[in-house]
């Protein structure tokens, strides 16, 4: 089993440097792949997010490089532009205000002021993109085994407390429906008591039976115990995405919680009840880390 969160780190060597790419990922329902390249490679991008929809399944997926060395031909301030929009601007400033200066780090913020006279060798760049993007995904599918690995134990742990709150919910149900049935016979005893008139039997089983039909909840805690066992198989025996299937399960665990409780109105069941629906609220959270 995976978790959909991972960082992982990949570099290719690249001119007499390196191009490092570092991902970042947290679960999303979808693979949602975000790519932040510098301005000079931007047009990479589709070669940096092909190669992640290649290898990693869910989760939202952020993308950044850097270079580390001599990478790319180095640009050069064009200074013929940088005079002709500074000029531009002291003559606006003298059409409007003589007094105040121009800074020089207005022009920081024009662009195409420098250029790159060498061009660039895209099929090594997206060589060199593609063997760190390669390498940054199987540290990040290296990093998510692990993170699994903690939530499979994680969400065992819950599923043992839950076979406990079931078990306690076999013994417990049978035990307070015979509480009902001598309650409904003792108060019915008390109530006929210096009357003439008889209990009927029939009629007394009859309103028990319908009683014990309300209050019965065995057909919830088997498809709980039915869940339970998928769910461990999912977690224990799987290596596909299991996230989805998981998060089913646990809607389905919650349906079954939910009766039990509406069904059982009972002071020490529903204390077993509490720490069902707590257990399986926990196993939810947890979920949603799961690819």
């Amino acid at each position: 089993m995976q978790s959909m969160t991972g960082y992982g780190s990949g570099r290719a060597a690249l001119g007499e440097g390196h191009v490092v790419l570092d991902l970042r990922t947290v679960n999303h329902r979808f693979l949602d792949v975000r790519v932040r390249l510098p301005s000079r490679i931007q047009t990479r991008t589709p070669t940096v997010e092909r190669v992640i929809r290649a290898r990693l399944e869910r989760g939202r997926v952020d993308v950044t490089a850097r270079f580390e060395g001599q990478t790319l031909p180095q640009p050069t301030l064009d200074l013929d532009r940088a005079r002709s929009v500074y000029a531009e601007l002291t003559g606006l400033r003298d059409a409007l205000n003589p007094a105040e200066p121009v800074p020089l780090a207005l022009l920081s913020s024009v662009p195409d002021l420098f250029v790159i006279h060498r061009n660039i060798d895209d099929k090594a760049l997206d060589r060199s993109l593609e063997q760190a993007a390669e390498a940054a995904c199987q540290a990040v599918m290296v990093m998510r085994n692990k993170e699994g690995d903690a939530l499979a134990t994680e969400l065992g742990k819950r599923l043992s407390e839950l076979e406990t709150s079931v078990e306690a919910l076999k013994v417990a149900v049978p035990e307070m429906l015979e509480g009902r049935r001598t309650r409904l016979r003792d108060r019915l005893n008390a109530l006929l008591a210096g009357v003439e008139a008889e209990l009927e039997t029939s009629r007394l089983e009859q309103e028990i039976a319908v009683l014990a039909d309300r209050s019965d909840v065995a057909e919830e805690l088997v498809r709980l115990d039915s869940h339970r066992d998928q769910m461990l198989e999912l977690i224990e025996n799987s290596s596909a995405p299991v996230g989805k299937r998981i998060d089913f399960l646990l809607q389905e665990m919650a349906r079954e919680a939910n009766t039990i409780g509406s069904k059982v109105q009972d002071g020490t069941l529903t204390t077993h009840v509490i720490a069902l629906k707590a257990c399986i609220e926990q196993m939810r959270e947890q979920a949603q880390n799961v690819l």
